[in-house]
């Protein structure tokens, strides 16, 4: 403990290195509840401010994603009543200055990289505030003082209340306070609708395509032009010079909203664990569930890379789902679309895909396998004899060979064999103790179904008498001293079945859509889209309008698993093309764009991936830049 806001509220140390393991022996341990109410992750920032203002006000604000997040909140929620009062931002500077019991938020940047900062105000005088928080740094408070420390203030000609900000911080936003009196607060206008228009470029043909623009002296090069049978971005001629704009207002939003919904399929993963009436919805065996919470418990910071499919229309941004698992268009985005800018001669704005290659080696760095994997060990690549498999797996290696960890790349498991103590070695004799795979869980746990003969050998793999003469793919992927990637418990996020769970959760969210276990009466009016829990690249999905007459239906293998129903918002169509821009996270943030289009409103695994470029607002709204194809967009919400 640091120090004691007033109304008895304890700061903690946030010094998690340092934690006690019997204290907080897993993820559950570190849940912050107070009378019932979840607070926050022990001991961060926003769980202090949310646990001052429940312990001395009564309310409490709605979970955030990012901590600078706070300033553009508008209410809070009364916890006894769930009546919403209003609240209002002030920019540092303005002439309302803070007061006791009000935030103070800080942007991103500098030693609040990527979160922000929030603060409780305890004293406020015309030369300084004091205020009280968690997650600056590990220090005690002054003695007998309430606060942890105290910031330097100037009052204006005019008034305005400035705050000073310290060396290597990020700037301070400004205070939040609850109040009806929006005398001097910030007014936040919504964007320009147009900003959130898709829009069509294509460059002039000038022979580009023909020549080779991909160095196949780099494997993962040589893979994808193997895959693709030739130098070229997108499979269909006709998409060969096609590429795609969006503003630099649409992509901050992206930005924002995969942060944002990352934080909350976290928070919804973690509400399924502890329910198991919700966990036998996921379609999971049950002996696998001691597994999963274990690996959530253990190794809830470990996920490395995912991606959100989304769609903008008619001014909106909303998530389908989030593949957290088995993601797919890593090198397309990364490295790819990039390329074929260069070599197409696309100046229009920049390529959303450049900062992907830099952060996945930065997730895996922050990574166990970087930090707790032993001298001599590497780490398996584990592929199916696929060639998208194989340059996804070799542009991961890139990055793990970029990260410092060595590896290895395992196509199928016919050349493992058992080692003399029992564990799992490859074809050199190497144990494989560290796994990153390029099969969905799902797609394992097929296997393993098929494998294995109950449910006890799912759970206990390599722990019968009776071992198998080589191993299975069970005996590496469920192994106790395996580490895979992505862990086990993105088998939840995953699943689609975390789609009504997050909108029970978070009704009316601005990027979830209404989803729903039974065909609600809601959903039938507007029209919806029927999915497959565990369904992959577009497959055994069903669009039916307001009508109930199917508009759109894809074949697969899913069509006897359970389904969800989610509310219909299809995709634009553009130039003749429905278009769905897909964000990438790297360890749980941000990472980078890419875009997928077809002839028809359902993306699945044979649509084209073509070039995402981003425009800035002034040039976007302009329209003249060069290649526009001039078609607009339409929107069937």
């Amino acid at each position: 403990m640091l120090g004691t806001a007033p109304g008895g509220v304890a700061a903690h140390s946030s010094d998690y290195d340092s934690a006690d393991e019997r204290e907080y022996p897993n993820r559950a341990a570190f849940r912050s509840e107070l009378d019932g109410v979840y607070l926050g992750y022990k001991w961060q920032c926003v769980e202090f401010a949310r646990r001052w203002l429940y312990v001395n006000r009564g309310y409490v604000f709605d979970d955030v994603a990012m901590a600078y997040e706070i300033f553009r909140l508008d209410s809070v929620r009364r916890i006894d009543s769930g009546e919403r009062l209003p609240l209002r931002a002030f920019r540092n500077g303005a002439r309302r200055r803070p007061e006791p019991g009000c935030l103070l938020v800080w942007d991103e940047g500098g030693t609040f990289e990527r979160t922000g900062h929030v603060a409780v105000v305890v004293e406020v005088s015309d030369q300084w505030v004091r205020i009280a928080e968690q997650n600056f740094d590990h220090r005690p408070w002054p003695d007998g003082a309430g606060w942890a420390r105290e910031i330097p203030a100037r009052v204006s000609g005019d008034g305005g209340y400035w705050l000073r900000c310290g060396f290597g911080e990020a700037g301070i936003l400004g205070w939040v306070i609850q109040t009806g009196d929006d005398r001097y607060a910030e007014t936040f206008l919504p964007p320009d609708p147009r900003l959130f228009e898709v829009r069509v470029g294509l460059t002039p043909d000038r022979g580009q395509g023909d020549a080779a623009w991909l160095n196949v002296a780099n494997p993962d090069e040589a893979a994808y032009v193997a895959m693709m049978g030739a130098h070229r971005l997108a499979a269909a001629d006709r998409n060969q010079r096609r590429f795609v704009v969006v503003s630099e207002t649409a992509l901050e939003a992206l930005e924002r909203a995969t942060n944002e919904l990352h934080a909350l399929f976290m928070h919804a993963t973690d509400y399924v664990l502890r329910d198991d009436a919700l966990l036998a919805r996921f379609g999971i065996p049950r002996a696998v569930w001691p597994r999963i919470r274990q690996s959530w418990d253990n190794r809830r910071s470990q996920m490395v890379t995912g991606r959100f499919d989304f769609a903008i229309a008619d001014g909106q941004l909303k998530a389908y789902e989030y593949n957290c698992d088995s993601a797919s268009c890593h090198m397309d985005a990364g490295k790819v679309q990039g390329r074929w800018a260069h070599q197409f001669g696309c100046t229009v704005g920049r390529d959303p895909g450049a900062p992907l290659s830099a952060a996945l080696v930065a997730a895996w760095r922050h990574s166990d396998a970087a930090r707790r994997r032993g001298p001599d060990e590497v780490l398996h690549i584990l592929i199916d004899r696929d060639l998208e498999e194989t340059y996804h797996a070799l542009y991961m290696q890139e990055a793990l060979s970029a990260a410092g960890i060595p590896s290895k790349l395992l196509q199928g498991m016919g050349s493992a064999a058992w080692g003399r103590d029992g564990e799992v070695v490859d074809g050199d004799g190497v144990p494989i103790r560290w796994v990153w795979k390029t099969w969905a869980w799902e797609t394992a746990l097929d296997q393993l179904r098929a494998e294995c003969e109950d449910d006890d050998a799912v759970a206990m793999p390599g722990a019968r008498r009776d071992r198998p003469e080589r191993p299975r793919l069970v005996d590496v992927l469920l192994r106790p001293e395996v580490m895979v990637y992505e862990p086990l418990w993105t088998l939840i996020p995953s699943n689609k079945a975390i789609l009504p769970v997050l909108w029970e959760m978070y009704p009316e969210h601005v990027h979830l859509l209404n989803s729903a276990f039974e065909l609600t009466d809601t959903l039938r009016a507007g029209g919806h889209v029927q999915k497959p829990i565990v369904g992959r690249c577009g497959a055994n999905i069903a669009i039916v309008d307001e009508n109930q007459k199917v508009i759109e239906e894809t074949e697969g293998n899913f069509e006897e698993r359970d389904q969800i129903y989610q509310q219909r918002f299809m995709l634009p169509r553009v130039a003749g093309d429905y278009i769905q821009v897909c964000t990438f996270s790297a360890g749980g943030f941000y990472a980078g764009s890419c875009v997928r289009i077809d002839p028809t409103p359902v993306i699945t695994a044979d649509s084209d991936l073509v070039a995402l470029r981003v425009l800035d607002d002034v040039a976007f709204l302009e329209d003249d830049w060069p290649g526009r194809v001039a078609e607009p967009a339409t929107y069937e919400i």
